[in-house]
């Protein structure tokens, strides 16, 4: 049984789209349609949205899941008139805070994803450019500026964990891939042994990793099973020898690696 889920807001509508799936992914037997509505800000994109919704109801034969961060009264007011089951975040929590801190909320659009401090906004781009700078080994001379340098085999996640790690929490985080010619040689890359303390490893199971490689190269020998067996174990064997913590990242999403890297490193959440 398909059911509609909208996610409505007069901003971004990144904080309904975050709360609302949160919620949905603890109904698995369901498949959801999701449908984001950003920048409802006018009585006309209201009324718009609002059609969108009842037709979700009347095509699906059930009430369409609205989540909804509206500041404006009115136009709340007129997405609730929609026949969708409506979850409305801001007055879910909003008036229990005030209630408790004794002072009404701003009731700002836009206030958690939009540029309010400079400075923060600037350290999430510097931080973004960092991480592309040093992917896949690049800009080497810059390691000493890393808060953490994530090495592995190729394709095994090292960077989209990084640009996360910098999109989400300012990290500086750069990466370095062990390749063929490094593995030829006992331990690790001396330009790596120099930043120890900021390595952490990131390895895969080789199944998973041939497959990820397989659809990048084709029946190749960079794809082919026996090579990313070898290329994983002897990662793993360097690793180990070195004391070096690493993580299994074949079950985890991008989101978990960066959150176990973090918490096992201590490295601050900073707020962007």
């Amino acid at each position: 049984m398909r059911r509609s889920a909208f996610f409505v807001s007069d901003g971004t509508g990144i904080t309904a789209e975050t709360l609302g799936n949160s919620l949905l992914t603890q109904f698995e037997g369901i498949p959801f349609k999701r449908v984001t509505i950003p920048y409802i800000d006018t009585p006309e994109k209201a009324a718009t949205a609002v059609a969108r919704i009842n037709q979700a109801t009347l095509d699906d034969g059930a009430p369409a899941i609205v989540f909804d961060t509206i500041v404006n009264t009115d136009i709340r007011d007129t997405i609730s008139t929609s026949t969708g089951f409506m979850v409305d975040v801001f007055a879910t929590f909003l008036k229990p805070l005030e209630q408790q801190l004794g002072i009404e909320s701003s009731y700002s659009v836009g206030k958690c994803h939009s540029i309010n401090e400079f400075s923060r906004y600037h350290r999430r781009i510097e931080s973004v450019n960092f991480a592309l700078d040093n992917d896949d080994g690049g800009r080497q001379q810059q390691y000493d500026k890393a808060d953490i340098i994530l090495i592995g085999v190729s394709r095994c996640g090292k960077t989209p964990t990084c640009l996360y790690m910098a999109l989400q929490f300012g990290v500086h985080a750069a990466n370095y891939p062990l390749t063929m010619e490094d593995l030829a040689n006992p331990g690790l890359p001396d330009v790596l042994m120099k930043h120890r303390e900021k390595l952490y490893g990131l390895t895969i199971d080789p199944f998973q990793l041939a497959a990820i490689r397989h659809e990048r190269r084709a029946n190749s020998q960079y794809s082919s099973l026996s090579q990313c067996e070898y290329e994983v174990r002897e990662v793993e064997k360097r690793l180990k020898q070195e004391g070096i913590t690493f993580i299994n990242t074949t079950t985890f999403s991008i989101e978990e690696i960066a959150t176990r890297i973090m918490d096992n490193v201590g490295l601050d959440r900073r707020q962007l």
